[in-house]
Order: structure tokens, then sequence, then C-alpha cells
């Protein structure tokens, strides 16, 4: 039975230094990554000496789920790792963000993880590991970034749970919630590319650091969260002792939001 990991969003940010950093510190035959962008998806081949399986797959399509389901079924692998770490968001005012983007971030941020969760549950063992990026916007409302945010949410909530529940077969589940993050998640994220919509970062943490805590994280016993950064903490205290109402309103302050569809 071939041994591998499982990458989605693997085409760059936070999926992509996963794949680099568990081909060093997972032992396995193969890692299937799985992304839109087959070019990107290549290139891997070239940064990694672990065999590579590229899935050009979108996984907010339903033929293209049934396609890793398939592959799943005619391979039947031992899956050790698998990273839900497909997801996007968008940073708007909420009326200025058409429904169908909406639900297009829901359909990869929540149903794509559950959808590819369920899938490859069948084919881990005891110490395998799953690890869903959520984010710190997980941690309470966010204004702008509101359907984001509400997803993210899931995926914290959904991944610690599910931790639980699973511990009776040895496999632990990690909720990853980064804070900003050098990636090319703001070139999708920003919708009117003339303006910019956060003027306050406080922090911005390097991939390849975020990654690797996680991987420590995923490796300890009793972690089902992983955090880095101070700011990021300090955010991830702030929201469970003050009301989201305060965090709301010092996060609409901070970015100079002034609640209406023309931001600012």
């Amino acid at each position: 039975m071939k041994n591998i990991i499982v990458v989605t969003g693997a085409s760059s940010g936070i999926g992509r230094e996963f794949v680099v950093q568990l081909s060093k510190t997972e032992n396995v035959d193969e890692i299937w990554v799985i992304a839109r962008r087959t070019n990107r998806l290549e290139e891997l081949k070239e940064k990694i000496e672990t065999s590579i399986k590229c899935l050009s797959l979108d996984l907010t399509n339903e033929v293209d789920l049934k396609k890793y389901i398939e592959e799943l079924e005619k391979e039947k692998p031992n899956i050790k790792v698998l990273v839900n770490a497909a997801g996007y968001g968008k940073i708007e005012h909420d009326e200025n963000i058409s429904t169908d983007i909406k639900l297009n971030m829901i359909d990869l941020n929540i149903k794509a993880v559950v959808t590819i969760t369920d899938a490859s549950l069948p084919y881990m063992k005891e110490n395998s590991k799953i690890v869903n990026i959520a984010s710190d916007a997980a941690f309470q409302p966010l204004p702008y970034i509101n359907v984001y945010a509400a997803t993210k949410s899931f995926v914290l909530s959904y991944s610690r749970a599910l931790n639980q529940e699973l511990k009776y077969r040895g496999i632990k589940v990690l909720a990853v919630c980064p804070f900003w993050t050098k990636t090319e998640f703001f070139d999708r994220a920003i919708i009117n590319k003339e303006k910019d919509v956060i003027i306050n970062y406080t922090a911005m943490y390097e991939t390849e650091k975020v990654v690797r805590k996680a991987i420590k994280d995923m490796n300890k016993k009793n972690k089902d969260i992983s955090v880095y950064g101070v700011v990021n903490k300090m955010q991830w205290i702030g929201a469970k002792i003050f009301p989201h109402g305060l965090v709301m309103k010092i996060w609409m302050n901070s970015q100079k939001f002034n609640g209406t569809p023309n931001i600012r």
C-alpha cells in the first residue's frame, strides 16, 4: 500500500509551503498536490525529491470533487497527512460583493473541506493527521470580510470537534489559524484594485514560519489549534476576553471603515 500526503491549495502560499516542508519531515511514497493551476503544481516536481502526483481540480466543482474520490478508490493509498489549504476571501463591504462570489467562498472554504475530509478518512489509519487551514479571522465576526471570517469560524469549530470524534481511531485534527501572512491571498482578496481596503496590518508573518509551527503542533498530542505570532496570540486571547461588539469596533476603527459601501 502506498503511503501518501494530500495537500489542497498546493499551487501557492501556505499549501505550497506545506508540500515543501512535509516532504522533508514525513517519510511517504508520494505527495498528491491539488489545485487548479497545473503549471504551478508541476513546478513542485523540480522543488522537492518526493514523488509528486498532480491533480488539477477545481474543488468548487462537483465533477472535480468526484475525480478525487475516484482516484482514491483506484489507488487505495494510506493517507498519512491531509492538508486542506485551499480557500480564499474577499475584503469589501458586503453590498459590494456578489452573491455568486460569497457562495463560491462557502463552497471552497467549507464544502470542499468537508467533502475532501470525508472522502479521505476511509484511507487513514492510526497516527494519520488532518490539518485544516482556518484563520485568525475565525476568532470573531469581522465586518468587510464577513463571509470569509464566518467560513473560517466553521473550519475552526469543525476541526476541533472532529479531533475529539476521531480520537478513538488515533487520528489527529489540527486547525491552523494564521494572522496576516505573505501569500497570494491579497491578489484575489481585493475586488477594486485601485484602492487599499486594509490600511493597518499590525503584523505580516512569513509563510515558512507559520507552516513550521503548524507541523510542530500537528505532532503534539494535545494540540488542536495552531496560532503563530505574538500579535496573533494577543488577538486570539482578546477575542476570548472582550465582547465581540468591542472587538469589531476596534477593527473598524483601525481600518477607518465607516460602515458604508464607500468604505471610508
